[in-house]
């Protein structure tokens, strides 16, 4: 059973097909897509806030002929701590698939482990392989190759993690500036340069951003750190990004964020609303693309697009 769960361990040849098939999908639209999901039905588990994500998958799922089903936690046993194997088990019997969208990375795996369909992670704490999916199909719709130098400024986090795992798929150069204590997991940067990908980690940003064709970025705090925020807020000072610090970069660079964004914050109202900020928007708009492909990965082990 294909879940979609991390994109650590895919092929190059996997993972290119995908971002085809998500390039596919989206020169389809507004046509109507093959409407290969009808009469299926996708849970959408969402124990995490969430925009784009559960957009993306409603709308993915509705595209493709299929119905999605949105459970909270508010709205849903889970809020009243039935166990993830219950929920799991039920769902797999009601559904197709499951997207899940949770807390720590074992909520994840339990449900993987206990439901009967595909799963696909929407996000967890530790990785968010459907964010990256959308974000090396927007490099490659604006630079026209993913062979480019990638800087991450701020937090090692779930998305950096996931931008490591796919620079070890693609053997990419990738520098993270990110403050002490907030690097991100040393295994992982340890497996993505074993694999080939050239990876940095540094303090400085501008050391970083040095010749990068591609600036990243994501918020301090994130879901569930709420009450780091202040201590994260001073150990950040210093890593905005901003029209300066794309003085370091290419000329053709753009910035990329997952979104929300707190313009101020880790990156500046000049830029997310510039034209090195563009393609924020086209990478916003990419979740549906790449979900639509994901979910055919995850329920008929390929990737073929309409």
């Amino acid at each position: 059973m294909p879940h979609f769960l991390t994109l650590a361990g895919l092929s190059a040849t996997s993972l290119t097909e995908l971002l085809d098939a998500s390039a596919a999908y989206k020169r389809a639209r507004p046509h109507a897509a093959a409407p290969w999901l009808a009469g299926k039905h996708v849970a959408l588990v969402m124990e995490k806030a969430s925009t784009r994500t559960r957009v993306g998958f409603e709308v993915a799922v509705r595209e493709l002929g299929g119905h999605a089903t949105v459970i909270t936690t508010e709205g849903s046993q889970l809020g009243r701590g039935e166990p993830v194997e219950d929920t799991a088990r039920v769902l797999g019997r009601f559904c197709h698939a499951v997207v899940y969208r949770t807390f720590g990375d074992e909520r994840l795996q339990r449900m993987a482990t206990s439901a009967a369909v595909p799963v696909i992670n929407a996000l967890t704490d530790r990785e968010h392989p459907c964010q990256i999916v959308a974000d090396l199909l927007t490099v490659r719709e604006h630079l026209g190759t993913l062979d480019v130098r990638y800087a991450w400024i701020g937090d090692g986090n779930n998305v950096a993690v996931s931008w490591l795992h796919a620079a070890a798929v693609f053997k990419l150069t990738l520098t993270l500036a990110c403050p002490a204590g907030y690097h991100p997991d040393p295994d992982v940067v340890a497996d993505a340069r074993a694999a080939g990908a050239t990876i940095e980690v540094v303090a400085d940003p501008v050391l970083a951003a040095r010749g990068a064709d591609v600036i990243m970025t994501d918020v301090w705090a994130s879901m569930g750190q709420e009450d780091e925020a202040r201590a994260r807020a001073e150990a950040f000072a210093g890593y905005l990004v901003d029209d300066g610090l794309f003085l370091e970069a290419s000329g053709r660079a753009i910035a990329l964020h997952c979104l929300p964004a707190h313009r101020g914050e880790e990156i500046s109202a000049s830029v997310l609303d510039g034209p090195r900020g563009a393609a924020v928007w086209d990478q916003a708009e990419n979740r549906m693309h790449s979900h639509k492909a994901i979910l055919e990965l995850a329920l008929t082990g390929r990737a073929h697009g309409p």
